[in-house]
């Protein structure tokens, strides 16, 4: 009999719908992708919908597909990864009360802006961690409490985004910790949901049931849902959850080692052993959530990166068809640190409070967009070591070196620039897949074939580029 040693992992992001399986090795031996959106809520056509549904059918879809190209008989596991907050109800029997409604949709904006008709904001952020944004999972609940309370009545379970598809995988529906992190109704002292602040909200509480840890199996795959698949029934279906959790996992992360991913968005984030979640974090738009692994806590801050660096290239570079970004970099190097006097001075913080907007400072007739473009890189990472100490202060560690994924980390000159900004090595990591990887590492443990997550990992061989700080 063949080893098993592949991991199916179903990753669904807000674009794409992915079913990959992947090795003890960290190999990617087979994949599939569909595109993915949000949908106008049948009830409410204004509002915006995860199609649950459909998206189990491309998840089946895909699968079907990846099977076909692999033993069936390596498969060890089987997990879900999604992104954070979203979920809904579901009875006793199984139904779907009603449609996911989407971290996208504006219905729980309103809800967010009172929020202190049911608990202080300060008071909420101190027990949670996480940053009030509207699309919180505690909006969506206090709008079933207000708008559809007779759906909460029928209810057996609010399950979240992950474990949806794990109950059409196994039948059981088992909550993960980290989606609950990221929900607004988690304690970070208890590591669980909150009595306190569903109470306050008049939500209750065993909606949720217990709460499983990462690398937990809570079931295995039914006959019925390996008639969809391809994946032989009974294979173990292993917790997992929000992928940013994952992803920090995957990239070799180990405690007090920030991680940077860099995309349109930058999220700044460490699995620390100690958090602080007053006044002064929120202030600074701090985010916590609980990770992977029991007893850290992953400390987060974000800002806009590369969608301003996107709208230099649409309004300053576009009669450069090909090699673009090159020669955008190229210009940009050519030009001195301070950008010969322009400053970008981007709103960061307003940015995640729905409030976009910035200044460009010091132009003169004599500017160029190479100068612009660099301010930009300069800006960017300014505010890179602004969210550096933050995290230091809020997680009472001292950064060492940064890892940075994502397109972000392709860019050689930023990366000097973060480099010197901050004053401590950038390491640019080779793994593109870190939240499959990570996920995939949790199936592995679970299943036998190594004795923890961090057993599984040490079997990954990861390239690292490292830019260390100078003068420029």
């Amino acid at each position: 009999m063949s080893e098993r040693d592949i991991v199916i992992v179903f990753d669904c992001g807000a674009t794409n719908v992915r079913v990959i399986a992947i090795d003890s090795k960290g190999i990617i031996v087979a994949s599939e992708s569909f595109q993915n959106n949000s949908a106008p809520d049948p009830f409410y056509p204004s509002y915006r919908i995860w199609d649950a549904k459909e998206i189990w059918q491309k998840m089946c879809l895909g699968s079907r597909k990846v099977i076909t190209s692999i033993q069936s008989s390596r498969i060890a596991g089987v997990t879900v990864t999604t992104f954070g907050v979203d979920g809904t109800l579901f009875d006793r029997n199984g139904k779907m009360l009603y449609p996911v409604i989407s971290w996208q949709c504006e219905r729980t904006r309103p809800i967010m802006d009172n929020i202190g008709r049911y608990i202080p904001v300060e008071d909420l952020y101190k027990e949670a961690g996480v940053l009030p944004f509207n699309f919180n999972t505690i909006n969506k609940l206090i709008w079933f409490a207000e708008q559809k309370p007779d759906l909460i009545e029928k209810s057996f379970r609010f399950l979240f985004m992950p474990s949806i598809f794990s109950y059409f995988l196994s039948g059981e529906m088992i909550n993960d910790a980290t989606m609950a992190g990221t929900s607004m109704v988690s304690s970070l002292s208890t590591r669980n949901i909150s009595d306190n602040i569903l109470g306050k909200i008049g939500f209750p509480a065993d909606r949720f049931g217990e709460i499983a840890e990462p690398g937990t199996i809570t079931g295995k795959v039914s006959k019925t849902a390996s008639a969809e698949t391809g994946i032989p029934a009974g294979t173990p279906v292993v917790a997992t959850g929000h992928d940013t959790q994952f992803a920090i996992f995957g990239s070799g992360a180990g405690r007090n080692q920030p991680v940077l991913s860099s995309g349109t968005w930058e999220i700044l984030m460490v699995r620390s052993e100690s958090c602080k979640s007053g006044k002064e974090q929120l202030d600074m738009s701090i985010t916590t959530e609980l990770d992977s692994e029991k007893g850290l806590y992953d400390i987060g801050n974000q800002w806009i990166a590369s969608g301003i660096l996107e709208w230099a290239r649409k309004n300053l570079y576009s009669d450069i068809k090909d090699g673009v970004y090159e020669a955008m970099i190229t210009g940009a190097e050519r030009v001195p640190p301070g950008s010969n006097g322009i400053k970008i001075v981007p709103k960061f913080y307003e940015e995640l409070k729905g409030k976009p907007g910035g200044q460009i400072l010091g132009l003169t007739m004599e500017s160029t967009r190479d100068e612009i473009y660099r301010a930009m890189l300069e800006a960017l990472s300014a505010r890179l070591a602004e969210g550096k100490a933050a995290l230091e202060k809020a997680g009472g560690f001292r950064t060492e070196s940064i890892l940075c994924v994502g397109g972000g980390s392709k860019n050689r000159l930023w990366n000097k620039l973060r480099a010197n900004y901050t004053g401590v090595p950038v390491k640019i990591i080779d793994q593109k897949e870190t939240t499959v990887l990570g996920a995939s590492l949790f199936v592995q443990s679970a299943c036998g074939n190594a004795s923890s997550p961090e057993k599984a990992r040490s079997k990954i061989v990861y390239k690292t580029e490292i830019i260390e700080p100078s003068h420029l």
